[in-house]
């Protein structure tokens, strides 16, 4: 066996203790070991990163700080408008108080929502120069509640005054309201009054205090208008009546005046006042109706005792008068006219039965609306006739016969639509179909008759 050199083995023991060194020493850097003579060395590139990271934590400190400090101010900044919303609010109801103190005037109210008001205004000026200054409130958050109750506050307080005064103003509305209802009521009080008066006399009051010397056509003509009224006013009843009994309104019209084209439908009507004036005024043109002859008391003139008569009916009431002189000229005249103008098929189909013309016929007047309405328009005939005979020579009567051409000197149309046709020619000209109402005749003085114009049907 070969003895090994030792030269020939420590070069290579040499190589690896140095490779073990260096591998240590890399291990040992990493770690942080600090070598044996308590220097550990950087590199320059890992002192230019260590540099990097404590600047930017340095500025990310002073920002936070920045920002606080900015969030601050923003809070501090709300307070104070907080507290300048809640003074304003403050003096908004310490004004509403003043103006409520005024009406009714209250000399302490107005005095404490004086102060109220002044002393608010001087927290104005100080929380303006709290700005100024930027002298802020310590503790924000808890102004900004305390702003904030004491705002909510003045509000409750402001629609608290606003209630009371809607309150006194809803107080004089109601007074108001009454007094004007007070007012009504006696407006209507003193409109139905007139209006029965006016019922029972038509505008007669107006001929209270007329004399036998001063009577005029005028006078006539003013008795003859409510005349025109009370005819209509019962012809609608009547119509009425008689549309409740289901009965033919223009079969009616037909056998009252025939042959006739109305302009219009409504038109109908004008047949039936025709047919009440027609009754009613027959024997007009004789004293009394003929119901009495022409006796006259003695020692009298003839228009002397009718003037008497139309004065002394005109302002009484018609059922008063009935009932006091059951048996009088008049009284009879409404038994007679109504006999005539209510035909008894009529009359039963309104009421079923003829108690109300058994009734009449017997000189018992019945309460009922038709024959009231009946007795009112009668009043008014009979007035006409009264004053007619009161003239001297007394007023005539007239009417047109049917087929006549229009004059405008005794005649005036119902129905303008006669006149606004356009198909109008002098062959087709409309002609008098019937009278309405008729004419009167004093002394020189013509009052129109009123005639229905009709292009009538041709056989």
């Amino acid at each position: 066996m070969e003895a090994v050199k030792p030269s020939a083995v420590t070069p290579s023991k040499s190589k690896w203790v140095r490779t073990l060194s260096k591998v240590l020493h890399l291990h040992a850097a990493a770690a942080g070991i600090v070598p044996d003579d308590g220097v550990q060395k950087v590199k320059p590139k890992e002192t230019e990163e260590w540099n990097d990271s404590k600047t930017t934590k340095g500025l990310s400190q002073k920002f936070d700080r920045l920002h606080d400090e900015e969030l601050e101010r923003r809070v501090a900044f709300e307070a104070l408008i907080a507290k300048l919303f809640a003074t304003i609010s403050t003096i908004k109801a310490g004004y509403a108080q003043l103006q409520h103190a005024q009406s009714p005037y209250d000399a302490e109210g107005i005095q404490a929502a004086d102060q109220l008001i002044v002393s608010d205004l001087k927290k104005l000026s100080e929380l303006k120069q709290c700005f100024l200054k930027k002298q802020y409130d310590p503790s924000p958050e808890h102004a900004m509640l305390l702003a904030d109750i004491q705002e909510q506050k003045s509000l409750s307080k402001t629609f608290e005054i606003m209630g009371k005064k809607l309150e006194s103003q809803l107080r004089l509305k109601e007074s108001q309201i009454i007094f004007l209802q007070e007012k009504l009521d006696e407006s209507n009080k003193q409109n139905r009054l007139l209006e029965k008066r006016l019922n029972q006399s038509g505008q007669l009051f107006v001929l209270d205090n007329l004399h036998l010397s001063g009577l005029s056509p005028s006078h006539f003509i003013t008795v003859l208008r409510q005349n025109v009224k009370s005819v209509r006013s019962f012809v609608r009843l009547m119509i009425d009546e008689m549309k409740s009994a289901d009965w033919d309104i223009n079969a009616a019209a037909s056998s009252i005046e025939r042959g006739v084209v109305y302009w219009k439908a409504d038109d109908k009507c004008f047949a039936f006042e025709s047919f009440i004036c027609r009754e009613m005024f027959n024997a007009f043109h004789h004293p009394y109706f003929s119901l009495l002859g022409n006796s006259v008391p003695e020692g009298k003139k003839h228009s002397q005792v009718f003037f008497e008569r139309f004065m002394e009916m005109k302002s009484m009431k018609v059922k008063e008068y009935l009932a006091l002189k059951p048996n009088s000229t008049f009284a009879k005249f409404c038994r007679t006219k109504y006999l005539q103008v209510v035909h008894p098929k009529m009359e039963s189909s309104f009421f079923g039965n003829f108690s109300v013309r058994d009734m009449v016929s017997s000189y018992q007047f019945p309460d009922t609306t038709l024959f009231t309405l009946f007795a009112e328009m009668a009043k008014r005939f009979w007035l006409l006739h009264c004053l007619a005979f009161a003239f001297e020579p007394e007023a005539s009567i007239f009417q047109i016969i049917k087929g006549c051409k229009f004059s405008e000197v005794y005649m005036e149309s119902v129905a303008e639509e006669a006149f606004l046709s356009s198909d109008i020619t002098p062959q087709s000209e409309p002609r008098v179909a019937f009278t309405v109402f008729p004419g009167f005749r004093i002394g020189k003085t013509v009052i129109q008759c009123q005639v229905y114009l009709s292009q009538l049907k041709r056989r």
